[in-house]
């Protein structure tokens, strides 16, 4: 009897310990990782998505899993789940809201497509972990660099000469401006210009600086020694004579040989304009071609041709008032 109950019971039992079996191989360990916290369960679930159901994990259109969802669950199965958190993304002054899994600042940025290097200024850092509700700023720094060419002027150099002439002038080099080439940076924030300095510059040419000599000399060397003068003056100089044709007047006539002085004609009198050399200065008269000088002479005389730059020399003879003719002389104003 008790061998009957025995084989009955293994009977019973063996398909008892198979469907056992069956069941404990279908059953899988999984671990599940959502935003950083893990758990671990077992489940005879077929597929991802139905073993997320079975847990009533929702899922929202941008989150994050690391398995599809019609995969097929297996024995230590890893499923990580990041959850899309809300933030702010200011590109320069251009807000974009967005809804990411991303779990750092540069995975967002990457995520986006914004491009970014090491001048611009990533606010909070690149390995900043995401919050909900976070302001991420790319603030955008450009840097331009511009060549620009810019004269130098030359400068005027002044030089007094004792052995010229007191009153000349004279260029001893002409000036030559220089050319100096600039390198100018400049500094955008979010494509604004808030920096323009020059970072470089070198001379492509020199300047050559423009020399004046002044004269100091104020002697000239005459018959009598070393004559002290103030200025001196090119004039064009005419002769004159007691003659009618020169004064229009005749002996026995009012004014005949008198100048306007009211001095007695003779050589050594000439008539200016007194705009220009008042009457009564000492004179000396300088040939410029060559010819015997006419010397020392007084301002004495006016004459109604005798304007501006002009001079007329009284000579006592008609002959060599007509020889003078009409030339240029040098008239040295003489010091007192």
């Amino acid at each position: 009897m008790n061998k009957k109950i025995l084989l009955l019971f293994i009977i019973l039992l063996i398909p008892l310990l198979a469907i056992l079996g069956i069941y404990k191989s279908s059953v899988k360990e999984v671990s599940i990782i959502i935003d950083g916290k893990q758990m671990y369960y077992k489940t005879t679930e077929k597929t991802v998505e139905k073993f997320l159901n079975k847990l009533n994990i929702d899922l929202n259109e941008e989150d994050y899993v690391s398995a599809e969802l019609d995969d097929k669950i297996e024995n230590g199965m890893v499923i990580e789940i990041n959850r899309a958190t809300f933030l702010e993304v200011f590109l320069g002054n251009r807000a974009t809201e967005v809804k990411t899994p991303k779990k750092t600042v540069k995975e967002v940025l990457n995520e986006l497509s914004i491009e970014y290097d090491e001048d611009d200024y990533i606010i909070p850092r690149l390995n900043s972990s995401i919050i909900s509700g976070m302001k991420i700023r790319v603030v955008q720094i450009d840097k331009e660099t511009d060549l620009k060419m810019e004269v130098i002027p030359y400068e005027e150099i002044t030089r007094y000469n004792d052995n010229l002439e007191k009153g000349k002038v004279k260029k001893i080099q002409s000036g030559k401006n220089g050319i100096k080439e600039m390198e100018i940076s400049k500094i955008y924030k979010n494509r604004k210009l808030i920096s323009k300095y020059i970072s470089d510059e070198k001379i492509v040419q020199k300047p050559i600086p423009q020399i004046y000599e002044i004269g100091t000399k104020d002697y000239f060397i005459s018959s009598r020694g070393n004559v002290k003068f103030e200025k001196s003056i090119i004039m064009s100089a005419t002769a004159y004579d007691l003659s009618y044709e020169s004064t229009g007047k005749r002996p026995g006539d009012k004014g005949y040989g008198i100048t306007a002085m009211g001095t007695k004609v003779r050589h050594g009198v000439v008539a200016v304009d007194p705009r220009v050399i008042p009457l009564g200065t000492k004179l000396y008269i300088q040939s410029l071609d060559g010819t015997k000088d006419y010397g020392f002479a007084v301002a004495e005389d006016t004459g109604g041709a005798i304007k501006g730059n002009k001079i007329d020399l009284f000579f006592e003879s008609r002959s060599k008032a007509l020889a003078f003719g009409r030339r240029k002389v040098k008239v040295y104003i003489l010091s007192d």
